[in-house]
């Protein structure tokens, strides 16, 4: 098999809004209440995926979840009509859409039975995330259900795991043997540490990863709005960049990863001169780090944020400059997502694999990007006001939007 990483990233669901549920993040919690723009989001992500593919990437997505879930809503004695206001608004969310929340991904090279290695994220810190996983996990057993593939079960409460968000990988390239860095929280000050270590534990257990690393994010980033490592960090092959203050023992960290990788390349942008403040707002980690191919380095696919703020991009035309492995920035417009709290990066889930092992119906290609554009154009709301999420027109159109999507993709299996 030829194994490549392909980046599946989320599709913004049309009940995409602003209702400023995860603690933590400070761009939900600021923007809560504000007008949303589902069908605007929706086609900045579609265009995220049709550049990522212009630079050679291997790209593949995701469907939006069923919303509002009311199955969850019937779980707890409520339903679409009747809800109050708040579990309203978590039945209706489109968090779905970040990727990198689905779930964690061992690649073959890394297990002991040479599977690609899938466990969905219980996100349980959250109530409108912790009933993401079965629709989830519906879409991995489509997608990978090829034998190259082992899905499991989420990590069962009272242990919360976030996913990939607090997962990285490194190794010489893609398709060799690689460390798994597994990122865990203790405390974030007011905010809640969202990764539990035994989660993490458990899932290289269950992935059977041959060599895992398990770091403890540090506090000052979570108390600072860094919800998750994506935020503060990102690695690629044999590069991690980081923020100074990512992690809260980083020499031991840097001494591990050195001793099992030695050829690791670690790029740590200093808090004298990018803040935890200017990384978080500008969400210069929160980028896509991948390798280009034919041999042209790495890029950096960022936000337009982070070209907004001067000195994050001072910075990175300084790092580009040089003669180290990042050699391309690509700022990309994201502000619906932005402004929700998600970048680039919290919007895929990386996996690496060989692309023939995966269901072509989540994969992307030009004409297929066209369509899916067509079908939000056609059908997802323009707007998104408070107000809306208890309009049961609105709903009903939600439902038909999502509907026409899984008809255009041919994904009958996905239909509520």
């Amino acid at each position: 098999m030829s194994l490549v990483e392909i980046n599946f990233d989320g599709i913004v669901g049309p009940s995409h809004n602003y209702a400023g549920l995860s603690a933590g993040n400070l761009a939900s919690a600021s923007n809560a209440g504000a007008i949303s723009h589902p069908r605007a989001a929706a086609l900045q992500g579609i265009e995220k995926m049709r550049a990522n593919m212009a630079l050679g990437l291997a790209q593949g997505f995701f469907l939006p979840h069923d919303r509002p879930d009311v199955a969850w809503l019937a779980s707890i004695g409520s339903d679409p009509d009747h809800a109050e206001p708040h579990i309203r608004a978590a039945a209706l969310s489109a968090s779905a859409m970040w990727a990198a929340n689905a779930a964690t991904v061992s690649p073959a090279p890394d297990t002991d039975d040479g599977r690609c290695h899938l466990t969905p994220a219980n996100l349980m810190t959250m109530a409108h995330r912790a009933h993401e996983w079965p629709g989830t996990l519906a879409q991995l057993k489509l997608a990978f259900a090829h034998p190259a593939f082992a899905i499991h079960a989420p990590i069962p409460a009272p242990f919360g795991d976030e996913g990939a968000a607090n997962h990285m990988r490194l190794c010489r390239e893609h398709s060799a043997p690689g460390i798994e860095v597994f990122v865990y929280g203790v405390r974030g000050g007011r905010f809640p540490a969202r990764q539990h270590i035994e989660a993490s534990k458990a899932v290289a257990r269950l992935h059977g990863v041959n060599s895992a690393l398990f770091v403890a994010q540090s506090e000052a980033a979570i108390a600072a709005g860094a919800f998750h490592n994506d935020v503060v960090a990102v690695a690629n092959e044999r590069v991690l960049f980081t923020h100074e203050q990512a992690f809260e023992d980083k020499a031991q960290f840097y001494g591990a990863l050195q001793e099992r990788l030695p050829e690791v390349e670690i790029i740590e942008v200093p808090a004298d001169v990018i803040s935890l403040g200017d990384a978080i707002s500008s969400y210069l980690f929160n980028a896509q780090l991948v390798t280009l191919p034919a041999g042209g380095g790495m890029a950096l696919i960022l936000p337009n944020e982070a070209q907004d703020n001067a000195r994050v991009w001072a910075w990175l035309q300084s790092l580009i400059a040089g003669n180290g492995p990042i050699r391309r920035l690509v700022p990309v417009d994201l502000r619906e997502s932005m402004a929700n709290g998600g970048g680039p990066a919290c919007l895929r889930l990386r996996v690496v694999a060989d692309p023939t092992t995966v269901d072509r119906r989540f994969m992307a290609d030009t004409a297929k990007l066209e369509m899916i554009g067509d079908v939000v154009e056609r059908h997802w709301p323009k707007t998104m006001e408070p107000g809306d999420l208890g309009n049961s027109a609105v709903i009903e159109g939600i439902r038909r939007a999502r509907a026409a999507l899984i008809s255009a993709l041919s994904l009958p299996e996905l239909s509520s």
